[in-house]
């Protein structure tokens, strides 16, 4: 006897959406990790830390049929040791241009779809300081595009 699964429009929609989704995340974390497994395994004192981000997006269609879309940093939290000194390197995915601040660290920058922004600083003082995008600062403007830079002890 043969099953045979059906399976609706709208389900499916949402099936290539997650998977979508997974695909990018997969990607991300495999280009964002190539380089840390490499520091981690090889670590030279004094040097700044490269950690990786990108910029994404995601895309849905609501009940209306109106197109959603949302952008985020990805990873969307970033944890270093008080007195590191780091270098975020991140790669514009996704959108045309993402101005941004790091709250509290006087930290600006600008990421640009297909190029690679680099800023670098000295993590002094413990805390949470938010990443965030000008564009797209909150869900009126397909956001919050907010990361978190944990800085602990």
């Amino acid at each position: 006897m043969i099953k045979v699964l059906v399976v609706s429009k709208k389900r499916l929609r949402l099936l290539k959406i997650g998977l979508a989704a997974l695909l990018f995340t997969a990607a991300a974390l495999i280009y964002i990790s190539r380089d840390e497994v490499r520091e981690t395994l090889s670590p030279n004192p004094g040097q700044a830390r490269t950690i990786h981000l990108v910029t994404g997006e995601f895309k849905s269609t609501g009940p209306d049929g109106k197109e959603i879309e949302a952008y985020r940093w990805d990873p969307g939290t970033v944890y270093v040791k008080k007195g590191e000194n780091i270098r975020l390197s991140i790669y514009g995915v996704n959108g045309a241009s993402h101005p941004f601040i790091i709250d509290g660290l006087n930290i600006k920058g600008e990421v640009k779809k297909g190029q690679e922004t680099i800023v670098s600083f000295r993590a002094d003082k413990p805390g949470i300081y938010r990443i965030i995008c000008l564009t797209h600062p909150d869900i009126a403007h397909h956001g919050p595009m907010v990361g978190y830079l944990v800085v602990d002890e």
